[in-house]
Formats: C-alpha cells, structure tokens, sequence
C-alpha cells in the first residue's frame, strides 16, 4: 500500500510531462481516419484545448503551437500563420496597458481611491460601497490584479482601526462601569453562570450597537470582546470578497479593461471583416458600463444579506460620527496625507489619460460623424491607433516642469541634470504582461486556421439543428456553460476557444453573432466560486481569512446574477443597440478555403 502511494505520488508530480507527451499520441486517430483539413484543425484545436485546460505548459507557450501545426499539417503556411500574432487589437492591448502602467508608476490609482474613500466614510455598508466602486472604477483601465493588489492592504488597515477602536471602546467602558458601581462584582456573580452560558450577539450586528450597559462583568466583557472579533473576521471576509468580486466586474465595463473582450474584438474582425468596426470603444461601453453597474448594485446588497445582514438604520449609519468612526477615518486621511501633494507627473499622466479616453469616445460614436472620419481617411484610424498614440506621450512628456535652474538631487545622492521622462522602458518592460499578447495572437491564428481549413464551416453546419431553440434560450445556456468553464480555466483561454464555434453556430442558425458572442464574452469574466478561477480571487483569499466554501457560496449566486444581467442586457438596450433582431450583412459569409 505505501509503495501504491508513493508511486501516486510520483505519477501526480510528473503529471505534467505525461499529459504533453501522451495527449498528441491518444488523440492522434483523429486526423490519420479522418485524413482531411477539417480533421487536421481540429486536432490541433483540441491539443491545444487539453493543454490550456491542465495548464501543462504556460499558456503563451501553448499559443504558439499554430505556428507549428499548421504549416506541418499543410492548413496554412507559415509567414500567414505568424502575421496574425499581431494584429491591431494587440496594438489597442499594448497601448491600453502604458497607460495602466504609467498610472500605477505614479500611484495615481492610489490617490483616486483614497480621495473616494474619504468622500464616503467608515460606516461598514458604505465603506464596502465605496471600496467596490473605486475598484470597478480602476479595473476599467487597469489591470484587475494589480486593483485588488493596491485596495485590499487599505482595506485590511481601515477595518483593522475599526476592530482596535472597537475593542478599546468596550475596556473604557467596563473601566466607565466598575468605577460607577464599587459593589459591581459582588452584586454580579450570582449571575456568572447564566453569562458564561449565553449565546454570541449576533455577528451580522454593526459597530455602533451597544447592548451590554447594565452587565459589564468580566464574563461578558469577554463575551463582548469574541463577538466583536467574529463580527470583525466577518466583515473582512465581505469586504476582500467585495474588492476581488468588482475588480472583476469593472473590467467588463471598458474594451481595453480584460483580456476576454479585446479577444471578442479580434475574433469579430478576423471571422467577419465586413463587419464595419461594430465593436469599438464607444460601443463596447455604452452596452457593457450599464451592465456593469446593475451587476455591481446587485453584487453589493448579496454581500450585505451575507456578510452584514440588512438593517437600513445600522447599514448606513443614521446620526453623528463616533468616536472610532473618526479614528478610522483618521487612518485614511494619513495614507492620503503621505502622498503629498498632486505633483507634475500625476497631472501630466491624468491629463494624457482623460485625452486618451475623450479621443476613444469621439473616434466613431455611431450618431454623427467621428473625427477619425472626418480627419482621415474612412477606416484607416482605429482604436488601436489612439492607443499607441496617446501612450507614445508618456515616453516624451517629462516627469518634472522644465526649468533652467538645476532639478536637486535624486534619491541616491546623485545630482539630476534633466527630468526623466513619464516613462522608461525598463519600467514597461518589468511591467508588460508580454505572455497575454502572445496568447491573443495564438487565439486569432486559431480563428483563421479554423476559417482555411473548413473547419469553421463544419462546425456550423452541425450546430444548425439549434436553430430550433429560442435564441434567449441559446444564449443563457452558452453564458452558464462559459461562466463554469472560465472557473477551472483562464478566461483567456476560455474565450480563445469558444468564440470561434460560437461565430460559426451564430451563421448557422442565422442570428446576429453579437447575441451569442458578447453574452460569453462578458461571462468569461464571472468566476467568483473559486481561489484559483482568476488572481484577484487568489489574492483575496489569501488576505481575508476565507475558506473555499465562502467563495463557492457567495460566488454560486453572483454567477447567476451576472448571467441573469447580462442576458437582460443583450434583450434591452443592446438589443438596439446593433440590431440583435436582424442577421447582419457582414455575417453573411460562407467562402472559405478548402
């Protein structure tokens, strides 16, 4: 039996080495029965898939098999293989994350949710809300990790101050009442075992609730003392959750927030390239930013009823600051005050930001004419374009005001002749997640390897039976089934591999391909029931003291929540939006390549 287990053991390290080696040799009937293009793809599809899943190999890694697959199996050459590992959504991807990253060298992103914080208070419902709100205001534009990496430390320190205020709160006050009645322990002990044995207050109960005035005896200062701390142990479990949860929901709101929806943009232009730039920045938001803060009300009273409980008067603090309200508050306004003062580059990098973002808007709004189009020439500039632009500023705007007199001196010591630029490249280049722009690529030259081979064309023709089915019904089905598989694999990858079939079955069954693609886009974003579903919930888990099943329980009914929305969303204003209710002309495509 030991010599069983160790050998599990064994088989269990070395897991990774078989699954590489033994998945091309199982799955390899495929293409020799089936000695076709369509077989060959989808070989290649599904070794990819397999490894993606297991995470055998880093997924970048996995996403340059293309390059060797295709040309060996004589799907597509080589040179129009590599061509489509950078396309214009990396380009929007790259310039999307300069800007992100110049926000975090300059700690903008620290002093914006600071400055909100402070704008709210300390009262639990409406810390909590402003927590949430600044970090699905700051995944919009960077990244979701480094969001929930920067807001839970602040968190942890506000709610630590409340705990501490708290628990001296409660000793001035048993001092308060022993000094009062010198009797007091006397008069009190007949009554010692009927404290020991009452139950803990409950833990859903907020800070400013006082209850135990007239039974301050050493027992129940006791029983005061473990009520707070498992009141406290609560409230720090919702709000890591809170900080992980919306992260991860405000990155839907913008194209360039995650990865999933510049995957959408690339895979909508690669498989329909008639489609007259219907996904852009403009559009993307005014569909996803209403969907993203109905998702984010909804997300904020489940957190309530679950960690907090819902009592109006005690959630949002009806009467005066307290005392350890004003300490907390304190905490927070010694954090802003450490900042300083909004210096040069803070201004420059927020001026270079709000540009950027106007420039998206107004590219191509849709109702009156862009200044891309009435600047240039149509179609030439695209979103992507801007991006790149705009984030060159930071490499040439300095980080100080010129001036003819000398700059000081640096930290080391050493005498500064000239401002530094907003940015460097060795700042970008420790800062540049280069593995996602690889892992798009490897997504698009999928796309088009399905498209030559016929693969594409297959697939849709065995998805056609669907079109039976109510299309609402489609697209809760397919957003259920995305929404669990992106919990046990990368949302990347998730995307990567769905949104090609789903452009296919979309033609096959002749519904607008936005109807089924955007809904699983967006989907690919919900995975709130585990740790290792996405970084921003592995971080959590690490702060707030959580166990899986407070994930999985408090994520299980979010997931559902986030569906319901979005497909409430696709039926409503994005329904108008792009016309769900007629098959578009640019998706009508039925040429491939044999």
């Amino acid at each position: 039996m030991r010599l069983l287990r160790s050998a599990l053991r064994w088989l269990w390290y070395h897991r990774n080495y078989f699954i590489i080696f033994l998945t091309p040799i199982i799955l390899l009937p495929l293409p020799l029965k089936y000695p076709s293009s369509e077989a060959r793809c989808g070989y290649a599809i599904i070794l990819m898939a397999l490894y993606w899943c297991t995470e055998c190999m880093p997924l970048a890694v996995t996403a340059l098999l293309p390059v060797i697959l295709f040309p060996m199996m004589g799907i597509m050459k080589a040179d129009k293989v590599s061509i489509e590992y950078l396309k214009d959504s990396n380009m929007l991807f790259i310039g999307g994350l300069l800007v992100a990253i110049a926000v975090e060298h300059w700690n903008l992103h620290k002093r914006i949710a600071l400055r909100v914080l402070l704008l709210v208070g300390v009262r639990p419902s409406l810390l909590m809300m402003g927590f949430m709100v600044v970090s699905a205001f700051l995944s919009m534009w960077i990244s979701n990790t480094a969001t929930t990496a920067m807001m839970l430390p602040i968190a942890n320190a506000v709610l630590q101050q409340l705990r501490d205020t708290e628990a001296q709160a409660d000793s001035r006050d048993f001092e308060a009442a022993a000094a009062d009645n010198h009797g007091f322990e006397l008069e009190n002990r007949g009554t010692k075992q009927e404290l020991t044995e009452e139950k803990l207050p409950e833990t859903k109960a907020q800070p400013e609730e006082r209850v135990y005035e007239h039974q301050w005896t050493p027992e129940s200062q006791e029983l005061r003392r473990r009520a707070t701390e498992a009141k406290y142990d609560l409230l720090t479990k919702g709000m890591s959750l809170s900080v992980c949860y919306s992260a991860s929901i405000g990155g839907t709101a913008t194209l360039t927030g995650t990865t999933p929806n510049l995957i959408l943009k690339g895979q909508i232009d690669q498989l329909f390239p008639d489609n007259g730039g219907v996904i852009n920045f403009a559009s993307w938001f005014g569909f996803a930013f209403p969907n993203m803060v109905l998702m984010l009300i909804l997300t904020w009273f489940w957190l309530q009823i679950i960690f907090l409980g819902f009592n109006f008067k005690h959630t949002f603090g009806c009467g005066g600051k307290s005392e350890r309200d004003k300490e907390a508050y304190a905490v927070m306004k010694e954090e802003y005050r450490k900042l300083g003062p909004m210096k040069f580059a803070e201004i420059a990098v927020l001026i270079i930001f709000a540009l950027l973002v106007g420039l998206w808007f107004t590219r191509e709004p849709g109702f009156i004419p862009g200044w891309a189009t009435v600047l240039f020439l149509d179609g030439y500039v695209s979103d992507g374009s801007t991006a790149i632009f705009m984030s060159m500023l930071f490499f040439v705007v300095p980080s100080r005001m010129p001036k003819f007199r000398d700059y000081g001196f640096d930290e080391s010591g050493k005498k500064v002749k000239y401002p530094k630029p907003l940015l460097n490249w060795q700042v970008v280049h420790e800062r540049m997640p280069w593995n996602i722009i690889l892992l798009l690529g490897g997504g698009f030259a999928l796309a088009k390897g399905s498209e030559e081979s016929g693969l594409s064309l297959w697939l849709g023709e065995m998805l056609a039976p669907l079109e039976k089915i109510p299309p609402f019904a489609i697209s809760i089905l397919l957003s259920m089934l995305v929404a669990t598989f992106t919990e046990c694999s990368s949302n990347t990858a998730t995307t990567t591999l769905f949104l090609p079939i789903l452009g296919s079955m979309a033609q096959a069954i002749r519904i607008h391909p936005l109807y089924v693609m955007l809904p699983c886009t967006i989907a690919a974003s919900l995975a709130f029931m585990l740790p290792v579903a996405t970084p921003p919930n592995a971080i959590a888990f690490s702060f707030g003291n959580l166990k899986v099943i407070d994930m999985v329980r408090t994520g299980f009914m979010l997931n559902i929540i986030g569906i319901l929305t979005i497909n409430l969303g696709i039926n409503t204003w994005g329904y108008a939006m792009f016309d769900m209710g007629t098959f578009p002309t640019w998706a009508n495509t039925t040429s491939t390549k044999p």
